[in-house]
């Protein structure tokens, strides 16, 4: 028997979108804590064969969970207890924010997806740090990826002092770093992916993290030329990697309906 469907279809459809992810994160958070994360851990542990050596180091598996769904590092271990061979928390910034009002999550059943105007809310990269130093003392920890962004307080003017304090605080604590210049939720941090803003931004975070492993994560709606730029850059600066790809703004090809989409865009 297939649960999760019937647990879909009788409780999670009629709940709101951002209450059920709450709702559910919040069971993944607990079974660490009531000393059930071990016996979690293994059933679901990847089996050894999809080890997958990158970016210096091992992971446990090549299935790891995307920024956004932990914005706070607050369930690293029981997200890897589950199976998850990497956790990838934030997007994180310097200045703790509440993001978009709400409603701001929602379903779209027919196509399996979810358009998200959250807009990077979390309680800053200070506040993040001690949590991560202490998942990063548990032995069956996942790989823990840490993404940063632009707070909303910034301006674009501002923006590389602003990533490059949170780089400072989360670098010397991550297995890797992401540099988010790619959220549509976050008014002008797309603009940063241009070539001219980005050379002096990544060449900032680079200066001040040292040796951890820093990617650049882009928007799926580049066109081929700037794409092929960042490319470029990001070779140039000696990054190592790129994460493809963020959040489209694409509605095309959808099975939900035009009404739909317009009412939600409202």
């Amino acid at each position: 028997m297939r649960v999760y469907p019937i647990v879909f279809e009788t409780v999670f459809r009629r709940m709101d979108p951002e209450r059920a992810h709450h709702l559910a994160f919040a069971f993944i958070k607990a079974a660490p804590k009531l000393g059930l994360g071990g016996l979690v851990h293994g059933f679901c542990a990847p089996d050894r064969s999809l080890r997958v050596h990158a970016l210096g180091q091992v992971f446990p598996s090549p299935f790891g969970l995307a920024a956004g769904f932990d914005k706070n590092a607050d369930g690293i271990v029981g997200l890897g207890d589950i199976g998850f061979g990497h956790v990838e928390v934030g997007t994180l910034t310097a200045h703790a924010q509440d993001g978009n009002p709400a409603p701001r999550l929602f379903r779209l059943v027919e196509d399996r997806a979810v358009i998200n105007r959250i807009g990077f809310n979390n309680g800053g990269s200070a506040a993040a740090a001690p949590r991560i130093e202490q998942a990063r003392l548990v032995r069956r920890r996942p790989i823990i990826g840490v993404n940063i962004g632009k707070s909303r307080v910034t301006s674009v003017e501002d923006a590389v002092g602003d990533y490059v304090t949170s780089a400072g605080r989360l670098a010397p604590i991550a297995d890797y770093l992401a540099v988010n210049v790619s959220s549509p939720n976050t008014p002008g941090l797309r603009g940063l992916q241009d070539e001219a803003l980005l050379a002096p931004l990544l060449s900032a975070v680079r200066e001040a993290i040292g040796g951890t492993p820093l990617l650049v994560k882009i928007a799926p709606d580049l066109d081929d030329e700037q794409i092929d730029g960042i490319v470029d850059l990001v070779v140039e600066l000696g990054l190592d990697g790129i994460l493809a790809t963020n959040t489209t703004t694409d509605r095309s090809g959808l099975r939900a309906s035009a009404p739909e989409i317009e009412r939600i865009r409202a």
